[in-house]
């Protein structure tokens, strides 16, 4: 087969359409294993910025991307069209949810219907954006066909799902194992030989695009259902006057049958709060619930109320009112030491205080301003005076560049919703899961 030969003999030309946390960490490592590469698009910013050899993602290194960008393996373009000189199309483009939880694959439609045209005989197109498992033969297998293609001998079809976790240090697009599922024997061949060249973790193949897409949503299933699990019980801790965290430290001294999870104001980030909904929405297809997403949903979306009103609570026992107080968030990213505010949980704290009537600021040091939800900030520096100026800090993302000792020494009131204040002994500390 003339296509697996060139992906073999690394000269296949790749396009990978969408260059966002998926995308353009996928292109730098496809470039830097030999492929000519196309980064395809649609915010003129990005593309100007790739073809400058700068990085706008935490996880792309500078230095790597303007290596390849000045070698010509990796160059970026808003044209569509050129997918019609390439031999694989990799589709990274976002999934979410809309406002009922309903899956919405319009990006994935968009781009294949834009894409349509130009493909041709002899090509592989491999979907990496997270979705309902059937997606990749409803979608675009469908849309193939109906162009006349035979999927496995015009041209050839595959689902590899993306399992990027920004912020990790230990595991990156190029050393974490890759899962892919062609529609036919021969489209996952091609689909297992392209990554086998990119990637130095194990490519595992499966049986079909829908395991591999059942495989990525499990994963996230699990994370889902056990930190609501730790979260729920992090709520019955507070009423029982149990330290929640210390709880899990002891369970995790048994080496077998535990893995620990832990609390937190809610969840964040494009993968756990979303993914998950996807196959409880195509599970209703088939006559079923899934009661545990659903009841893992109700859980996690209910924690950043329980914050906000754990907070009133902490400002009513020293004397004061939500409304007027002066209320600081420390985090705004979903998670630790990344720029990221994708559902997170911050952002919703920060509006359910603000509609109490808070005089609400901020600070992280990955994200100079917020503009979401009807916020408008501007991250404040974090200094002895502006902790002392607030009435409660609640620090609600653990960035690791912050000095918790400082924090709790200048702050009036700290509510600490990530155990970021774990070996400060304090009575100004509050912490979340402790009664």
């Amino acid at each position: 087969m003339e296509l697996l030969e060139k992906i073999n003999a690394v000269q296949a030309s790749v396009a990978v359409i969408g260059l966002g946390y998926v995308g353009l960490p996928l292109a730098v490592e496809k470039a830097k294993a030999g492929f000519t590469v196309i980064g395809i698009e649609r915010k003129e910013a990005r593309v100007a910025m790739v073809s400058r050899g700068e990085s706008y993602i935490p996880d792309v290194l500078v230095d790597e991307l303007a290596e390849v960008v000045a070698s010509g393996k990796l160059r970026a373009t808003q044209d569509i069209s050129v997918v019609a000189d390439v031999d694989v199309v990799t589709i990274c483009v976002p999934t979410p949810l809309d406002r009922n939880k309903q899956p919405d694959t319009r990006y994935i439609e968009h781009v294949t219907d834009q894409a349509l045209p130009y493909l041709h005989a002899g090509q592989l197109v491999v979907l990496e954006s997270t979705t309902y498992p059937g997606s990749t033969e409803e979608i675009i297998q469908s849309r193939l066909e109906a162009k006349g293609f035979t999927v496995g001998e015009d041209v050839f079809l595959a689902f590899s799902p993306e399992r990027v976790d920004p912020g990790n240090i230990r595991y990156k697009t190029q050393n974490t194992p890759k899962v892919v599922g062609g529609v036919t024997p021969a489209c996952t061949k091609c689909a297992q030989a392209l990554y086998e060249k990119v990637i130095q973790g194990q490519v595992f193949a499966v049986s079909s695009p829908r395991v591999a897409e059942m495989a990525k949503l499990l994963e996230n299933i699990f994370r889902i259902v056990n930190i609501s699990l730790v979260n729920e019980l992090a709520l019955l801790c507070e009423r029982m006057g149990i330290d929640m965290w210390e709880v899990i430290e002891a369970a995790k001294t048994k080496p077998f049958g535990f893995m620990p999870f832990y609390p937190g104001p809610g969840l964040g980030g494009h993968c756990i709060p979303l993914d998950p909904f996807y196959l409880s929405w195509k599970a209703k297809e088939y006559q079923f619930t899934t009661r545990f997403i659903e009841l893992a949903g109700q859980v996690n979306d209910g924690m950043p109320q329980h914050v906000a009103e754990r907070a009133m609570g902490i400002l009513n026992r020293a004397g004061k009112a939500l409304n007027g107080s002066r209320v600081l968030l420390l985090g705004m990213a979903y998670k630790r030491d990344i720029d990221d505010l994708r559902e997170s949980p911050a952002t919703k704290i920060a509006h359910i205080l603000k509609t109490g009537g808070a005089a609400l600021s901020y600070h992280d040091p990955h994200i100079p301003e917020v503009r979401v939800e009807g916020l408008e900030l501007s991250s404040r520096p974090l200094t002895p005076e502006v902790l002392a100026d607030a009435d409660l800090v609640i620090i609600t993302t653990a960035h690791t560049s912050v000095d918790y000792s400082m924090v709790v020494e200048h702050a009036p009131l700290v509510f600490d919703t990530r155990n970021a204040t774990a070996g400060i002994d304090s009575p100004k500390v509050t912490r979340l899961g402790v009664g």
